[in-house]
Parts: C-alpha cells; structure tokens; sequence
C-alpha cells in the first residue's frame, strides 16, 4: 500500500513538473511571437486588453510602419504620405484597392459620425482647408493610426485637440465601391 502510494505521489509530481515545464515554453514563445508582440504593443499604446485587439494583421502592419517618414507622393519604408499609408493599409490587410488621394477615398465611403467608428474605418480631415487634406485608419478608443506630415506614420487620438479641430468624418468603405474597383 505504501509503495502504491509512494509511486503515484512521484507520478503526481513528474506530471506537475511536465506541466510547469510546457507552460513556460509557452510563455517564452508567446513572447518571441510577431504577432503577440505587435499585440501588446497595441495594446498598450491604446490602453486595451491583449484579448480586444481584434485584426492582428491590421496592428502587425501599422507596427512594421511606425516611424516611417512623411513624404509627399511617396509610397515605400524611406517616406509616405498619409493616403499612401492607408491605401496600403486596405490592400495588404483588408485586400481592397483603394483610389489615390484622401478626397477620392472619401467618394467610396458611407460618411458616420466619429461615435460610429469601428476598427479598420477611415477618418477624414480638413486641415486648413475647405476639402478634404488628410486621412487616417480607425483603430478604436479614438486611436487612428496614419502618415503625419510632421511626424512620420504614428498613432494620434481624434481627441486631441488638434485633430478634433479639424475632424471631418468618419467613413467605411462601400461594398459598392469595392466591386466598381473590381470590374474595372
């Protein structure tokens, strides 16, 4: 009886150091993961829960862009403009052709107020202007990411008082507009 004991003691054992080995593994390559880390990243810079960051890809492929130059016209790593950054955006995570510049983007949305923005919706400005001057990707809690002409491709709040001022709309793209760009 003692020896049954004794033997399922150690079996208990075994298994629990088993269990505490595997999680660790775990933990280590959930950290070295891209995707966790852009994840936290995100999750930080918001303020949100790991868990809440819904499109990874999204997140992934603004975190490889952060710090990214502005440049005028210019659509690579060494300089981009902010309509160039979002039309990347859709074609690399969303597989939607965007239109060029931020007023032809803005003919393929159905306009929403800032309230009825979703993650991966498109925010308008008129900076300065009576037309639409710049734009950005939604990414929740009033966070958009974007190509600042002063800063390189970062992430802002609407609340911001700069960016509250000059607020046009929100806007998410047309199925519409998507098959238009399709058929042609």
């Amino acid at each position: 009886m003692i020896k049954k004991f004794l033997f399922s003691t150690l079996i208990a054992l075994c298994s629990i150091t088993a269990l505490n080995a595997q999680t660790k593994t775990k933990e280590i390559n959930k950290s070295e993961d891209p995707d966790n880390l852009a994840s936290q990243y995100f999750s930080q810079v918001m303020g949100v829960a790991v868990d809440a960051t819904s499109n990874i890809k999204l997140y992934k492929f603004i975190y490889e862009w952060i710090g990214t130059p502005y440049r005028f016209g210019g659509n690579t790593k060494k300089g981009i403009d902010c309509s160039a950054f979002t039309k990347a955006i859709y074609d690399k995570v969303f597989n939607t052709t965007l239109l060029r510049n931020s007023r032809d983007i803005f003919s393929m949305v159905d306009p929403l107020p800032k309230d009825d923005l979703r993650e991966g919706d498109l925010v308008f400005f008129k900076i300065k202007s009576r037309s639409i001057t710049h734009i950005g990707i939604y990414l929740g809690d009033n966070r958009f990411a974007h190509a600042s002409s002063s800063r390189g491709v970062v992430i802002s709040n609407l609340n911001d008082p700069y960016y509250s001022r000059f607020f046009y709309k929100g806007g998410r793209i047309l199925e519409s507009a998507k098959k238009d760009l399709i058929e042609e």
